[in-house]
This record gives C-alpha cells, structure tokens and sequence, in this order.
C-alpha cells in the first residue's frame, strides 16, 4: 500500500454478465484528496464507490484500507425501513450527546427529523441519508449523487460544509457547478479503465476529448499496419512460408488487439421534434394568486412569456415551482388574477418524478403505448417527427441496446430512466416544452448534448431545475421563487438572479393597492401613447380573441383526412385563409406587446 495512503485498489477487476465492468483497476486515495467521479451512465460508478466503501468485493486485485481508518457512504437508495423517523435513522451509531450533528445537518438540508419513515419521500430520506454521512464525519467520505433532490440553498450550504471538511472525499454527481466549486482531481471511469487527472474539474473536458483524440489516432494508425500487413500476407506469404511464419503470428495478434478495443459508446441521438409554429404570445399572466388553504404559494405574480423564451424556475423545495408551471400552462386555475395562452400549442413534459413511465412495462411498451407516436396497425413501429420507425432502432439511439427494449423499466438505473423519458418525449410534436428537474442523473456528454438540443429547439421551454451550471448554459429569464408565494424575474441565468437576490428590493412584494410591476422578455422604447394608440390597445385584446377563434375553426376544417381529396378547392380556400389569419393575428400580437409595454413605461 501506498506510504501515507488510506486506501488503496490494485488491479481491481469486475465482471456483470460476461461483460467486464472494470478491469485492472487502480487507484489511491490519500487524506485531504477532493476527488470527482466521473464516466457515462451505466459506467459502473456507483459499483467503484461500492468497491471502495467494501459492500462488493471484486473478482480480482486487492482493497486495502490503513489501519483505523474510519470510512462512510452514502447511497442512492438507502434502506430506512429499520427505523421509525429520519433523524432516528440519520442519528444510529453516533456516541451519546451527538445528535446535534443531525440536528444541524437536517436543517442546513431542509428536512425534519421527526418525520416518519413511512411517510417520508424519496428526497426526504436521500437528504437524511446525507445527513447521517455527515454526522457520523468519517475520515473518507463517498457520496453518490448527493446534490439529487437539493434545492440551490441546500446545495450551497452542503457546498459549503465540504468546502471546510478535513475530511477526503469522492463524490458522483452530474451538477458541475457543484464539482467546479469543490473538487481538486477528478476520476474518470471510461470503459472499465480509470484515468485521474488532479487539478480543477473545469480542465476536464478539454482533457477528455485530448485521449480521446489520442486514441482515435493510435488506433487509425494499427488499422493502417493491419491493412499493410494483410496485404502483405495475400501477396508474399506463399513464396516464403516457412520464413514468415512469425509475421502471420504478428499480424493475428494485431487483429486480435483491435478487436479488443473497445468502442466508445456513442452520444444519444436527441432531436425534439418541431411542431407548428405557436403565436408570438405563448403566455400572458395578470396578477396570478394561488392558495392553497391559508397559504399563498403564488401572490400576485405577472409575467409575459414570448415564442423561443427559456424560462428557468427556481427555488426552494416546497416553494411551488410546479404549482407554478401548472398555472402558467393553464393545467390548474389561479384563484386571482388571469392567465393567456397564445395560439397553436402543443405541449410537452418531462416529469421529474418520472410518472409517465409503468416501471412493469417494457421500453418496448413505453414506447408504443404512447397514443401521441402510437403507428396504428404497426406493434413494432413509433411515429417519431412524423415519420415510422423500428422500436428497437429508435431505442438504439438513446443508447439501449435489444434485451433491454424487451426489458422493464424497473430494471433501469435512474440516468437510464431519464433517457428513455427523454426518448418518449422527443417523438412526439411539440412547441412549448416543460422539462422539471432533468438533468437528474444524466451524465455529463449528455448533458452538454441536452444543452445543445434545447438551444436549437424553435419553440418555448419552461424548466424547473436546481443544477446552476445548467440554468446559466440554457435559460434567458430565471424566476427565483422566494418560498411566501413571492417571484422575482431577473433576465439571464442563476448567475444574474443570484447577484440581484441580496437586494431586498428585487424580491420584494408589491405594496397594498399597487400594480405589480410586469418582467418582459422584450423591452421597448417609452414614447407616450397617443389617444388613438389607447383606444387601439383596448380593442385588441377583442380583435386577438377574434383572430385565434378563426385560425381555431380553419385548423379544424383542414385536420378533416379526406378534404383535400374530395373538396380541392374548398382546402385550398381553408389554407390560404389560415395563412391570412395567423399572419393578422402574429401581427396584432405584436402591436399589443409594443403598446402594452409603452403603456406600461409611461406608469412606472
């Protein structure tokens, strides 16, 4: 073992299904290390982390662990079900007098230690399996995700805490402002190989794609010396047999290593299919107020959402971010206020809590059951953006492989879950889409890739997400939910809101008897209005309800399937009017936005 070490693994190897998980692993962990663990979903993580804390013993090599060394893991899915509260469970093992650790863990992560394990939620028990680790202050901390179901306040104090520990630690998480802030050599697990690299987590991508590059390279050049010596064995080896004997060998022993060199796993294939073009006006909130009982989650809030807006929603758990979003798409109605949604939508949602997957149904199932890409009269095929593909061909893509479209979704890990969402998703039409909390368990290139479909999405997205890294990376408007029903609208990503929020007066609530002041995506000019540009902002709204009737009614004269072969002429009457009709209204659309926002200007 390694002078000074506390732990150490020597040519650890494991193997899941004939398949080699990891393979002559490596590694030395010494006191004071801050280390990243990283690789793609379904990389084995979670198994290293198991290897290190000594719940798995590998098939080969060695765990070595120095002498006292005290070592403490938090899990995924912790088992609660032998004690009756969370804080009973976060406080077993600590010696008498201690349970003010808990007590200081429990409310720096936002959960109660009196709750009962039977009623408490998932995220519940993963913060108080947290807060075990914590008090419990091992000398090697592992901890597997910890960042899922944190808010951004809970995830800045757990931040904190391990800023100032003494403590070594390995943690696995998919947040990488959260590894950015905290760690100081980063472990990437890639095709059951281990690399570290020590220093910032922000240099490890740049580091990745370099071996990656290398390796592409070292194994272009073995398929130039294979194609070389190939040649040479159809053209030469029948005049010197017996002499090249020797080079036959070589040249099997070359193929014999590229064909074990194992292939990256590609990116998933993600694409959200486009619909039709929604209006200019996607939202229009008033003063929306939401009670429930006597509390006020959502007071007096307004807003203006426009087509192409990234609207990120964050705050507290329990604030009512989803309460919020279910208001804002007109899924529930405010008890004050109004809400407008504009015209051609098609909705569609990512559900952190994932209730739209059956964890009995197959991916197959999942897939096909769905009525919005359902191919009629075809079980083995799914609509996606219009066209009929093989199931197993589309799943391919998001990167499961046959068994597993014929599997159970509760056979999936939760980054694997998030995939196949993703994939039943990005099928279907859609124009406004409300993704909460998605990046859970997503591992990084899939996250860049995330990123990068959204950015390239014509529609609307709403996202409800406490990952600030991907907050700046996608939203153009954050709403910051103060937890009293209070938002505040700041422009750009959690870097702006976060800036902002120490002012008092950029959350505050309107005053009794006031308008409250309207956030727009758009700014305009404050020229005063004349008197006809009044009167022409009061009729509008009627002229916009008029318009949106019309393109309403002609949409469902073209849906009719036999129109446009049985009455030519009356489809083509139906189309050029629609174009008409969503031009007019486009354009009345956006003359209430100019006037609304310099009528605004002038009361401010």
């Amino acid at each position: 073992m390694a002078r000074g070490a506390l732990l150490q693994l020597s040519g650890v190897s494991l193997t899941f299904g004939g398949r080699p998980l990891l393979d002559g692993l490596d590694l030395v962990i010494e006191p004071g290390d801050r280390l990243a663990l990283v690789g793609r979903n379904g990389s084995g993580k979670s198994t290293l982390m198991k290897l290190i804390a000594g719940l798995v013993a590998p098939d080969r090599g060695t765990r070595t662990l120095a002498p006292a060394t005290t070592v403490g893991y938090m899990e995924q899915d912790a088992d609660l079900s032998a004690w009756p509260t969370l804080g009973a469970y976060a406080a077993a093992g600590l010696p008498e007098g201690e349970a003010w650790r808990v007590a200081i863990a429990a409310e720096g992560l936002g959960f109660r230690p009196e709750t009962p394990v039977a009623t408490a939620s998932g995220g519940e028990r993963r913060r108080a399996a947290l807060a075990r680790l914590l008090a419990q202050a091992p000398e090697l901390m592992l901890l597997d995700e910890p960042t899922n179901h944190l808010d951004i306040a809970a995830i800045r104090w757990l931040e904190a805490r391990l800023a100032e520990t003494r403590a070594a630690f390995v943690l696995i998480s998919h947040d990488r402002a959260f590894l950015r802030g905290l760690a100081r050599g980063t472990l990437w697990l890639d095709r059951g190989v281990l690399r570290r690299r020590d220093g910032p987590f922000d240099g490890f991508e740049a580091w990745r794609d370099e071996v990656w590059a290398a390796e592409d390279l070292a194994r272009h050049k073995l398929d130039r010396k294979i194609r070389a010596e190939a040649k040479w064995a159809v053209e030469g080896i029948s005049a010197r047999r017996k002499r090249n004997q020797g080079r036959v060998r070589a040249l099997a022993a070359l193929r014999a290593e590229r064909a074990g060199l194992i292939r990256r796993v590609g990116t998933a294939a993600m694409a959200f299919a486009e619909g039709q073009t929604s209006g200019r006006l996607v939202i229009d909130a008033e003063r929306v107020t939401k009670c429930f009982g006597d509390r006020t989650v959502v007071r007096e809030v307004s807003l203006r959402v426009l087509r192409g807006d990234r609207v990120a929603i964050v705050g507290p758990n329990g604030a009512g971010k989803t309460t919020l979003v279910r208001l804002l798409t007109g899924e529930i109605q405010p008890d004050a206020g109004s809400v407008r949604l504009g015209t051609g939508l098609a909705i569609a949602v990512f559900d952190q809590a994932r209730a739209a997957l059956d964890p009995e149904a197959t991916l197959w199932e999942v897939l096909t059951d769905n009525p919005a890409t359902r191919v009629p009269g075809a079980a083995d095929q799914v609509m996606v953006r219009g066209s009929p593909r093989h199931v197993v061909g589309y799943l391919k893509e998001f990167l499961f492989d046959e068994a597993q479209a014929r599997g159970p979704v509760k056979a999936l890990s939760g980054g694997e879950k998030a995939r196949l969402l993703l994939a039943r998703l990005m099928a279907r039409d859609s124009n406004l889409l409300v993704l909460d909390e998605p990046t859970n368990d997503l591992d990084v290139e899939t996250l860049d890739l995330l990123e990068e479909v959204i950015a390239d999405y014509p529609g609307t997205v709403l996202l409800v997400s406490h990952d600030r890294d991907f907050i700046d990376r996608v939203a153009t408007v954050t709403l910051v939910m103060a937890g009293d029903g209070r938002v505040s609208v700041h422009a750009g990503g959690w870097r702006e809101a976060a800036q902002a929020l120490p002012e008092p007066a950029q959350a505050a609530a309107p005053r009794a008897g006031s308008a409250p002041r309207r956030t727009d995506t758009v700014r305009r000019g404050a020229q005063a209005l004349t008197f006809a540009q009044r009167k022409r902002l009061e009729t509008l709204p009627d002229l916009i309800a008029r318009l949106e009737a019309e393109v309403a009614r002609l949409g469902q004269i073209l849906a009719e399937p036999d129109l446009f072969a049985t009455a030519p002429e009356r489809f083509r009457k139906a189309s050029s009017a629609l174009a008409e009709r969503q031009s007019a209204l486009a354009a009345a659309e956006e003359e209430w936005l100019e006037l609304a926002a310099r009528a605004e200007a002038e009361g401010a």
